[in-house]
């Protein structure tokens, strides 16, 4: 008999993403920053020393791994081209809906001539707990009487929440490490953790990027 066709799913390591913690398959749980973009190159030389020194000051301070990921796509300007069209019908002289038609034309042209690259960069923060959801509850062995009527559910979401604050601690460390190097970061919630992993698996869908409030 012939062994059943696999989906994708069977391929993706991860299990379900609650609260924006990924957790896999295995019991891991991961994190992810989004960090902004640092122009090094217009940085004077001290500011450049300061920059590498405080980066190496932050990752020799870590006692966990961490992951960087930077994803790199053509810019889709559609949304940008749109808005261009709908100032272009709000203009009340002939000269502007001129210079604003010319401008979508230079912008189409220049796009279409020119690989613009839009640049994405990622931490990956991981804590490997104990296995989350096993059936045994680990407050009965101090609290026997108190805590034997739970849930499995409940003691999941127990567990679940005891091991995501230690993830939660790791991320502020290396938050506060990338802003100390200049750079802003957020940690990505549950829509944007998604829509991060649909992209990486349709490339074929041209969206705008995820973007730091």
């Amino acid at each position: 008999m012939a062994s059943p066709l696999k989906t994708t799913q069977d391929f993706i390591p991860i299990q379900e993403i609650r609260d924006g913690v990924i957790i896999l398959k295995n019991g891991g749980m991961r994190a992810i920053i989004l960090a902004s973009s640092l122009n090094f190159a217009l940085k004077s030389q001290d500011e450049q020393s300061s920059i590498l020194m405080q980066f190496q000051n932050f990752v020799n301070s870590l006692d966990f791994s961490i992951q960087i990921f930077v994803q790199s796509k053509k810019l889709d300007i559609r949304p940008y081209i749109a808005l261009l069209e709908d100032r272009y019908k709000e203009q009340t002289t002939e000269l502007m809906k001129i210079q604003v038609r010319e401008y979508i034309e230079f912008i189409k042209t220049f796009v279409e001539s020119t690989n613009i690259m839009s640049k994405s960069f990622f931490v990956v923060i991981p804590y490997d707990p104990p296995i989350i959801g096993a059936s045994k509850n680990p407050l009965s062995k101090i609290f026997p009487g108190k805590n034997a009527g739970l849930s499995a559910t409940a003691i999941a979401d127990a567990q679940f929440q005891e091991y995501r604050s230690q993830l939660e601690q790791r991320v502020a460390v290396v938050e506060q490490g990338l802003v100390r190097c200049g750079v802003r970061a957020a940690e990505l919630g549950t829509e944007e953790v998604v829509e991060l992993f649909y992209k990486l698996f349709n490339p074929g869908e041209t969206e705008k990027p995820i973007q730091i409030t």
